[in-house]
């Protein structure tokens, strides 16, 4: 097959959408398909890059590190004419994906789309949440699903918020895979030796965008009571975004900031050596869909404290491989405990390799084909029992 993915978000930037998209197109071109992707221009992209063709773009309003594109259309259909595109799949709900579905529709090919951010945690980020609401969160996803063939879901976490959106199509639950090789490979790097970190103290990581809604605030405010436990212990906060200076400014506040070492943004082929360097992987966010950075460090050899919910609560495999908890108030708490219980914890061997074996690359690109081949057959079944009919039905919604 030869596969057109649309997507506004994709490297240079550096997001799970964007890994997420990468992996696929690498485990679509080891079966044989051939990935073409359509997405922004960057100014940090390589001049000369093998079938990835960008459009014009510019930032996203104040999520200045995500881009948008604003023409291209008529490019893209040329373009996908050209080269005889057997299946679009969408990874946004915004320009590039409505160029997306405009291309299939023109060539009378399959949408497939994967939904992949929860829009109602990020509205903040336009007009400071005082022009899009959650009614037009629902609006929109809903809309733009009912026009496709299928839709993947990360998580079922994102499938019932589309069903609870008044999602009708299909909706598959696929949660990305990763890179087992790439994330267990022993890094040649010691980043503890970089950040003067010595062997026997406690490491606790945080690595994702610094960004309001990755509720990294709470993680800094536990960290007092954790250094009480362990006062050479220190917190690696990996990652950049708008609200990096808040962040160093609090640590300061919390007079932590000598125990904290804020790496900036690190190239996603090196974050093993950042998962393997540390002991403890913590992430407060609410936000994701799935949290690739969650199964990242489990592959990596690192268990992780999370918020709870269906996916992470499942992840650790009843306490063996982490910890969760309900309020941010108890983070901390749930940090010092596990820490105290995992001595006395038979190994976790067996559990994480079966954990990875379900959520590995490989298993994730033959998900995603088989339901390629299923969309497709629906589509044309579709097509061939009444074409305006079905035309009617997905432009409804």
């Amino acid at each position: 097959m030869r596969i057109g993915i649309f997507t506004d978000s994709y490297f240079p930037q550096v997001s799970g959408v964007a890994t997420s998209i990468q992996t696929l197109k690498e485990e679509l071109e080891e079966h044989g398909h051939e990935v073409i992707i359509f997405t922004t221009t960057d100014p940090m992209a390589k001049k000369f890059e093998k079938n990835i063709i960008r459009f014009p773009s510019i930032p996203f309003f104040s999520f200045k590190d995500r881009r948008v594109a604003f023409r291209g259309m008529l490019s893209a259909l040329k373009i996908s004419k050209e080269l005889k595109l057997d299946l679009v799949h969408t990874h946004t709900e915004f320009s590039l994906g409505l160029t997306g579905k405009y291309v299939a529709r023109q060539l009378g090919i399959p949408c497939v789309h994967t939904y992949h951010t929860m829009y109602e945690d990020y509205l903040h980020y336009v007009a400071k949440g005082k022009v899009l609401r959650p009614s037009h969160v629902k609006l929109i996803s809903k809309y733009f699903c009912n026009q496709t063939a299928g839709v993947i879901a990360p998580s079922e976490k994102a499938k019932n918020k589309l069903i609870s959106y008044g999602v009708t199509r299909s909706i598959k639950v696929i949660p990305t895979g990763v890179n087992l090789k790439k994330l267990s490979a022993k890094s040649m790097r010691d980043i503890r030796y970089e950040l003067a970190i010595s062997e026997d103290e406690l490491v606790l990581l945080s690595l994702s965008r610094l960004a309001q809604e990755k509720n990294i605030q709470a993680i800094l405010h536990a960290f007092p009571k954790v250094l009480t436990e362990y006062p050479t212990a220190k917190l690696i906060v990996v990652g950049d975004g708008p609200i990096r200076g808040a962040l160093e400014q609090l640590s300061k506040e919390l007079k932590i900031d000598q125990s904290i070492r804020f790496t900036g943004e690190v190239n996603v082929n090196e974050v093993n050596a950042y998962y393997q360097a540390s002991d403890l992987y913590v992430n407060a966010s609410t936000s994701e869909s799935q949290g690739l950075t969650y199964i990242e460090a489990i592959a990596a050899g690192t268990d992780i404290v999370a918020k709870s919910s269906s996916y992470t609560d499942m992840l650790i495999y009843s306490g063996k491989l982490g910890k969760t908890y309900e309020k941010d108030e108890e983070l901390a708490q749930t940090i010092l405990e596990y820490l105290a219980n995992i001595k006395k914890q038979e190994t976790t061997v067996t559990e994480r390799k079966i954990l990875l074996n379900s959520i590995s690359a490989t298993v994730f690109g033959e998900e995603v084909l088989q339901y390629y081949k299923e969309a497709m057959h629906v589509y044309h079944q579709e097509k061939m029992l009444d074409p305006k009919v079905y035309r009617k039905s997905v432009r409804r919604g």
